[in-house]
């Protein structure tokens, strides 16, 4: 699959990469993960502190596929919003769907604190505002769901806005402590901690073949050699889809921008992030190399060539965006994307636990939070793997229905 083209930020934040070899023999574990992008590492990094004998192996180079393309807004409000998940799955089931992700962003903030590498792991507030006038309503149901369930949110006006931002919004809800990261050192420090705890970990290392029996299976290399595993773990993310179709899956593409340094941000309250009620909407953070990423415009593409025609203008769209809300900080686009975005219909990540693929688990950590999800179902996934009983699960299996009644 062509994931993605443009010229990459990430990669450039971290000069000395380390490299891990390509399988050259055959060799047996409890658990296979295809993947060694966020969310294969988040995966390792649970199961190999458990004790358990991990193997990941991924085609490119470690944390080269759509991980060198995520924004890594890490929040715990999706594009789906509470007041929908509801109306889908009832309010205990949209609940904790959404208290997971909270106690999922404390867990990525932990595991950055144990890594030898820097993630640059930051706390940050999140302003969602209201993009329309006929928006009003949903922020009003939308906060008012938040604050019931005992999350940190203040409703503000538009008084409020215009005295801590260069701009004017009618209405927003002001989250606390979302935070931001690099997901390209986050995955790189996780593999290596992954690698300390006694996983191995094999680039450039393409599976093209496998056979099951009762209790493991065996995946092929296309370099013919052979991986038994107890467990295998698909976490190679838009491409699992190449491997299962899972129905409730749908790519779409995105496009995003990341700026020159900025040396004044005073117009700019507590460098929060920024997202809108807006559908399709547009994105914003800061780095720690204080750049803006601006990302969005997202199409129903999933052509390849049809998706990488419109980077160029859709860059310098963003840029028009992003002026509308700061006029007075001059940037331009350093770097710039065009990639697939994966996303579900109903709003949720997906673990998929199919009959066609005994001892496997695919983890779809697909949508706008795609960090955070797959922090939440790899957690789940080791649980299982591991006979801890979880009642988690049955939120994320891709056999739930697609409409559960209150």
């Amino acid at each position: 699959m062509d994931l993605q083209n443009g010229k990459f930020y990430w990669p450039t934040t971290l000069l000395e990469v380390p490299s891990y070899p390509s399988l050259e023999e055959d060799i047996d574990c409890d658990v296979l993960i295809i993947g060694c992008g966020t969310s294969g590492a988040q995966c390792a990094y649970y199961l190999a502190s458990s004790g358990a004998n991990v193997v990941l192996v991924d085609k490119r180079r470690a944390g080269l596929g759509s991980t060198c393309t995520n924004t890594a807004l890490i929040q715990y409000m999706g594009e789906k919003m509470f007041f929908e998940l509801i109306n889908s799955f009832g309010e205990m089931y949209a609940a904790r769907h959404m208290h997971l992700c909270k106690q999922a962003i404390d867990e990525i903030e932990n595991i950055c604190k144990s890594l030898s590498l820097d993630s640059e792991f930051c706390r940050r507030d999140t302003l969602y505002y209201q993009s329309y006038e006929e928006d009003y309503e949903k922020i009003i149901k939308e906060f008012n769901l938040l604050k019931k369930h005992g999350f940190d949110v203040e409703l503000i006006d538009e008084e409020t806005i215009e005295k801590l931002y260069s701009f004017k919004k009618h209405s927003a809800i002001y989250s606390k402590n979302d935070a931001e990261l690099n997901p390209y050192k986050f995955t790189i420090g996780l593999l290596e901690k992954c690698k300390s705890l006694g996983a191995r970990i094999f680039e450039n290392t393409e599976i093209n073949g496998k056979k099951f029996e009762k209790d493991y299976a065996v995946f092929f290399t296309k370099s013919n050699h052979s991986i038994k595993a107890k467990h295998v773990i698909i976490a190679a993310g838009y491409e699992c889809l190449e491997i299962k179709n899972e129905k409730n899956a749908a790519l779409s593409s995105s496009y995003a921008i990341v700026t020159n340094q900025v040396e004044d941000f005073s117009c700019w309250h507590k460098r929060t992030l920024i997202w809108e009620s807006a559908r399709p909407y547009i994105y914003m953070r800061t780095t720690a190399d204080n750049r803006i990423i601006i990302g969005g415009l997202d199409e129903n593409i999933t052509i390849s060539q049809k998706r990488d025609s419109k980077l160029l203008h859709n860059k310098e769209k963003l840029i028009q965006e992003f002026n509308k809300l700061f006029p007075n900080i001059n940037v331009y686009p350093e770097f710039y994307i065009s990639a697939f975005y994966g996303g579900t219909h109903d709003g949720l990540p997906i673990i998929g636990i199919y009959e066609q693929l005994p001892n496997c688990y695919v983890l779809y950590g697909y949508g706008d939070n795609g960090t955070v999800y797959s922090m939440v179902l790899s957690k789940i996934i080791s649980d299982l793997i591991n006979n801890r009983p979880t009642d988690d699960i049955d939120l994320y299996l891709h056999s739930r229905p697609l409409l559960i009644k209150k």
